[in-house]
């Protein structure tokens, strides 16, 4: 169907960016991008964001205008999911068996919602947040006199319930955890959010199993958990998710949890390159792989992946970022921290204006600016170094130099 050139599998942001740093970069040799979702690349955060908050439409995620392929010679298959990966042969094979030949294959195949383990996890009403059509089929569930139960209190069930909520509905929040993004955040910061959402109406249950769910003609009605039975009109599964390996895997690329690959995203196979959530990547500035499921890291990942192949030598040296807003919580957090490292507040919890800080062994490991912008930069630059926690707390030295 196609010869040599670089194939693009994954029509995400991670693969767009990948098409477009290969144009932008003079690659005048053919690009196909192929992508089992019938939608042109978007950018997925604005679905549990704006678009579910409905101050914007779906339409503002697309990452390039309609006509942008076409414009730049950019094959397109999209609805088109690729079956098998042969590197002996360097073909990719589409489920309709069609055949595409590369020079440079970027596998950015992203992620996919984990479910539970339950039966009646596919009753109508049962949902999980990772496409477009995903949004307006939660969306539709909001409102007064509804009720909706999320399980799970990571990033995407916190922001979905803060949406909900904010559009009147009942919502429950079940989490296994004895606090709401714990392994992340550390129990300070953990307990923050925990108040954050109980304090602005939220239902939100530590500490429990679900067990099971109950339905009526198909459609899910509640769920059952070590709490109890929560009633529910519907049930946002919101338990993390898992990279897509398995036509990596297949073609004996190296697994680990993502697709192994260098610090130039080169897989064990030289003309192979991973980009974006599917990618256990070495990265030069934390001195170890890390695979990051995150808008940033796609973006960044899918121009480095182009750089690899025009041949330029950049390298995945950068902290991992992401942001989030929930009621009046918004923030911008950088870096890779634990819930074991130490937390250090420079200014007050209570005001909702605040800087955390994680440090281990008196490195800074990560950063997080609450409801102050325009200072992520300057907290990116502090991570990876050593400051002293009396120093990172002291409001009287700016942000700038805190490193000297």
């Amino acid at each position: 169907m196609s010869t040599n050139g670089t194939v693009i599998v994954g029509a995400g942001l991670a693969g767009a960016k990948v098409a477009e740093g290969l144009r932008t970069g003079g690659y005048a040799d053919p690009i196909t991008l192929i992508g089992d979702e019938p939608e042109r690349p978007y950018e997925r955060p604005g679905l549990s964001k704006e678009v579910l908050l409905e101050k914007d439409d779906a339409s503002s995620l697309y990452v390039h205008d309609a006509d942008w392929y076409a414009a730049n010679d950019v094959t397109t298959l999209f609805g088109r999911a690729a079956a098998t990966l042969n590197l002996d042969d360097a073909t990719v094979s589409l489920e309709n068996n069609d055949v595409i030949g590369y020079e440079h294959l970027v596998l950015a195949t992203g992620s996919r919602p984990r479910m539970l383990p339950l039966d009646g996890a596919d009753l109508d009403g049962v949902h999980t947040l990772r496409r477009m059509p995903d949004t307006a089929a939660i969306r539709a569930h909001f409102g007064e006199g509804k009720k909706l139960v999320i399980i799970g209190a990571g990033w995407i069930g916190l922001e979905v319930a803060a949406a909900a909520k904010l559009a009147g509905t009942d919502v429950t929040v079940l989490e296994y955890a004895a606090l709401p993004l714990q392994r992340v955040l550390g129990d300070t910061l953990a307990a923050y959010i925990y108040d954050l959402h109980t304090d602005n109406g939220v239902d939100l249950r530590t500490n429990v199993s679900v067990t099971g769910l109950t339905e009526a003609n198909g459609h899910v009605t509640g769920v059952e958990s070590s709490a109890g039975h929560f009633d529910a009109d519907a049930v946002v599964v919101g338990v993390g998710a898992s990279p897509n390996t398995a036509l990596a895997a297949s073609a004996g690329l190296t697994v680990d949890g993502g697709i192994v690959v260098d610090e130039h995203l080169r897989t064990g196979n030289p003309a192979v390159l991973a980009a974006g959530d599917v990618a256990l990547a070495q990265n030069t500035a934390t001195g170890g792989p890390l695979r990051v499921e995150h808008w940033d890291n796609a973006l960044r990942q899918g121009k480095l992946a182009a750089q690899t192949i025009l041949g330029t030598g950049e390298v995945y040296d950068w902290q991992p970022y992401f942001f989030t807003d929930q009621f009046d919580f918004g923030m911008e957090y950088v870096g890779h921290g634990s819930s074991d490292d130490d937390v250090h507040i420079r200014g007050e919890l209570a005001s909702g204006e605040f800087i955390a800080f994680w440090t281990n062994d008196g490195r800074v490991t990560a950063a997080m600016n609450v409801n102050i912008w325009d200072v992520n930069d300057e907290l990116r630059a502090v991570v990876g170094h050593d400051v002293a926690p009396a120093r990172l707390t002291d409001e009287s030295v700016a942000l700038e130099d805190l490193v000297s």
